[in-house]
């Protein structure tokens, strides 16, 4: 008996003291753990749980008035190879080295930017690096992070690598990940492109459009959480991303290809810098069409900046905005005459000259056909000397000087100071010290165009979410009435001598021995009236003799308006052979026939130039 007790004392304690050391081992390894290995362990919990990751929206289109893609975002990945992934390493290497040569073979195909010879090699390299030990002193994991593919790829070219042999096993046994990164593309290249504008790596717009509008495009990005499920990683969503707005514009495909291929033959005639054109619809100011292209080092031609609403001096174009004030004023009349002299007119300390010099007497009228310097100064000086703030109050009560909202970012408002001496005024009557944009220029002849209502010009109609518009643009009137009605028709008769009065018209035509050999802003399928404009460059702290900027701008058909266009050209590099008239008319002239002819609005009656309503 006292055995069997004893027996039972010992195995009790037995029991007992194995109890105490594994609640000894346990309390150990817990302080361990706590104090010596919490580090190691906090990251392997990080690694486990889950991560919440961004759902990106999808960008919205911009669209042209009949609905055609302007701009869109399409799927694009980038493709990378993880050689360091453990199944490719193990049992000698052979599932990689079975593969090797078929994948090889099989991305030269699909990429063929490098051979197969070049694909197995670099991949080839990138799983045989070895990347040394660790901070801990433990081996790295052979092989490395590979991109196979300096660019995006296609969903197309996307599906066609997941279905080569070893791909498609997936990434655990091959390593192929794909990133997301849609690209966002221009179905009509180079039209527009600038006023349609680009995005930032990060999706942001940038300029342009995009820029303008970039929160209505962008959308609103989700969110998920990244789980482990399956033995993968899935994004579990937990707010669904919200896609941006489209934009309709006012813009109109077909027309913006007539502008542009108009202009570019105007460009690579005259290897001008630079040249712009923009197409205004008279009675709506909706921008049916707009062209920026600048010379590039190989001579060729491409959208980079947006000349439209950048500053500059307008040159003559702006005869007929002194011309309209003085008018208005009651300072002059269209029968007034002015002297001009063929040596230039010296006055204080300025000579003034013209480009088609001679000796004659003009009126006011033939003045602005004949595009006279001499008698713009003589005329802004008869009506404005020393009280040239009338004529800048003037100018003013015109809407000339407003500040135009645009939907272009950076646009320029226009500069119209009142001068500080009688010199500087008689050379503002011809377009120096003034700076207008090309788009506020087109505006004030709009105006004339459109009976003396002076509109803005847009460029976006709608923003639409699938078929529900979700804001609307129309026409803003900027000046109900710019000027008397009889000073609207003084300056309506003188701007069509500029393009009809074949003897003195600066955009009429060109004669030789008194005979016509070609025409510029005439045309003899649709009336244009309109002006031209010269202007020296400003360089280096003086006006450049052979350096120049062409312009014309006109409306069209005369009769009854329905378009306004202005081009303008920056620097010809043909001189002296460059012509405003001829070169900037031209490019206008072709634009309207083609328009007209594409609008169908009107039909011509044998060869005596009388139209009709067609449409």
């Amino acid at each position: 008996m006292p055995d069997d007790r004893q027996n039972a004392i010992y195995r009790f304690a037995i029991v007992f003291l194995c109890i105490a050391a594994g609640f000894i081992a346990v309390l150990v390894h817990i302080i361990r753990i706590q104090w010596f290995e919490r580090d190691k362990w906090m990251q392997i919990v990080d690694t486990q749980k889950p991560n919440a990751t961004v759902l990106a929206s999808q960008r919205g289109n911009i669209l042209d008035a009949e609905g055609r893609l302007l701009a869109s975002s399409i799927p694009g990945y980038y493709v990378y190879m993880d050689t360091r992934v453990p199944a490719l390493h193990q049992g000698g290497d052979t599932l990689f080295y079975r593969y090797i040569d078929s994948i090889s073979i099989g991305l030269a195909r699909i990429l063929p930017e490098k051979s197969a010879v070049e694909y197995k090699n670099m991949i080839t390299r990138s799983f045989n690096k070895r990347n040394g030990k660790t901070a801990s002193g433990l081996q790295r994991e052979n092989g490395s992070y590979l991109k196979l593919c300096p660019h995006r790829i296609s969903y197309i070219q996307k599906r066609e690598i997941e279905q080569l042999p070893l791909f498609r096993r997936g990434y655990y046994k091959s390593g192929i990940q794909f990133d997301e990164s849609p690209q966002r593309k221009k179905p009509f290249g180079s039209l527009a492109s600038r006023t349609i504008g680009s995005i930032l790596a990060n999706g942001k717009g940038n300029t342009g459009l995009e820029k303008t509008f970039d929160s209505d495009l962008r959308g609103i990005d989700g969110m998920a959480l990244r789980e482990r499920i399956g033995g993968k990683w899935e994004n579990v969503p937990i707010r669904e991303a919200v896609n941006g707005y489209d934009l309709v514009t006012t813009l109109d495909a077909n027309l913006l290809d007539i502008t542009e291929t108009a202009l570019r033959g105007c460009l690579e005639r005259t290897q001008a810098d630079w040249g712009c054109c923009i197409l205004m619809e008279t009675q709506s100011g909706k921008i049916r069409a707009i062209c920026n292209l600048d010379r590039s080092s190989d001579g060729t031609y491409n959208e980079r900046a947006n000349h439209a609403v950048t500053r500059v001096e307008p040159g003559s174009t702006f005869k007929a905005i002194a011309m309209m004030a003085a008018l208005d004023d009651g300072k002059v009349e269209l029968t007034d005459t002015f002297e001009v002299y063929k040596s230039g007119w010296k006055y204080l300390d300025a000579k003034h000259t013209d480009a088609h010099a001679k000796d004659t007497v003009y009126t006011l009228r033939s003045a602005l056909a004949a595009s006279s310097n001499i008698a713009f100064a003589k005329m802004i000086l008869k009506s404005y000397d020393k009280k040239a703030s009338k004529f800048v109050d003037k100018l003013q009560s015109m809407g000339l000087r407003d500040s135009m909202y645009s939907e272009i970012p950076g646009a320029q408002k226009p500069r119209i100071d009142v001068p500080n001496d009688a010199v500087t005024l008689s050379r503002m009557a011809y377009g120096y010290s003034v700076e207008l944009t090309p788009m506020q220029i087109l505006t004030f002849y709009n105006g004339i165009a459109n009976d003396g209502k002076m509109i803005r010009p847009y460029l976006v109609e709608k923003v639409m979410d699938d078929d529900k518009v979700i804001r609307s643009f129309g026409t803003e009137t900027l000046k109900s009435s710019m000027c008397r009605r009889s000073t609207l028709e003084d300056v309506k008769v003188s701007l069509h001598d500029v393009v009809w009065d074949n003897n003195i018209g600066t955009a009429s035509v060109r004669s030789w021995a008194g005979k016509v050999v070609d025409y510029k802003a005439q045309s003899k399928r649709v009336h244009i009236a309109g002006k031209t404009g010269t202007a020296q460059l400003f360089r280096n702290g003086r006006y450049q003799s052979r350096e120049h900027r062409m312009t014309f701008v006109g409306y069209f058909p005369e009769e009854k308006p329905q378009y306004t266009c202005i081009c303008m050209v920056e620097h010809p590099h043909n001189y002296p052979a460059y012509d405003a008239g001829y070169d900037c008319g031209n490019v206008v002239r072709q634009i309207a026939e083609r328009t007209i002819v594409y609008a169908g609005h009107y039909v011509i009656q044998g060869d005596s130039l009388v139209y009709q309503m067609n449409k």
